[in-house]
């Protein structure tokens, strides 16, 4: 820190640089991490896709379509959450790699984590929205308060579900959140042009 916080060296260590090599940091902190747990994301899947949600019509899209995560950030107005979406969603690979697998084995887990997290979502998301006509307006004002809405349920119902540290819980829900948001589970899908 003597080096890098001397006013000689400002030149040397901008700010941008700095935070580029945290965030570096941070990735290599978290993959570490996740390397060192591999289960971690099979059980936080296996706990939410084994939570019984009352039955109710599903009001998801039938067809996933691809689309920028950044236009859908905009789209919804996030803004505290934006830095955890950005840097979560790198593991999209890994979580889809551990999808295809437990579909290659012939489980309906996938199909039942992203349906229970559709209908959390849908049950807070009326919370906000009512019945107000302008459902996009309260949607935009309150995308933030609703992600940690969907991650507090999700992180409560999985750690009933696990003897797990709730750490380690926290660590997993938040990486299947953040692909659920990017797979159009959690919020609101940009209107396509």
């Amino acid at each position: 820190h003597c080096t890098i916080d001397n006013k000689e060296n400002e030149v040397k260590y901008p700010v941008t640089l700095l935070k580029q090599w945290k965030k570096q940091h941070e990735s290599t902190i978290t993959y570490s991490y996740l390397n060192e747990h591999p289960s971690l994301l099979n059980i936080v899947i296996t706990a939410i896709s084994e939570i019984e949600i009352e039955p109710e019509e599903d009001a998801s899209s039938p067809n996933m379509k691809a689309f920028e995560i950044e236009a859908k950030i905009k789209h919804n107005d996030i803004k505290r959450n934006k830095a955890l979406i950005d840097e979560y969603k790198v593991f999209y690979r890994k979580v889809n790699s551990l999808y295809q697998t437990l579909e290659e084995q012939g489980s309906f887990k996938k199909e039942n984590l992203l349906r229970n997290i559709r209908r959390i979502y849908l049950q807070i998301k009326g919370k906000y929205v009512g019945n107000d006509t302008s459902p996009m307006r309260i949607i935009r004002d309150n995308a933030d308060n609703i992600i940690e809405d969907v991650q507090d349920k999700l992180l409560v119902m999985a750690e009933k579900k696990t003897n797990g540290c709730s750490e380690d819980i926290s660590f997993g829900v938040t990486l299947i959140m953040v692909d659920a948001f990017m797979r159009c589970k959690i919020l609101e899908e940009p209107p396509t042009v």
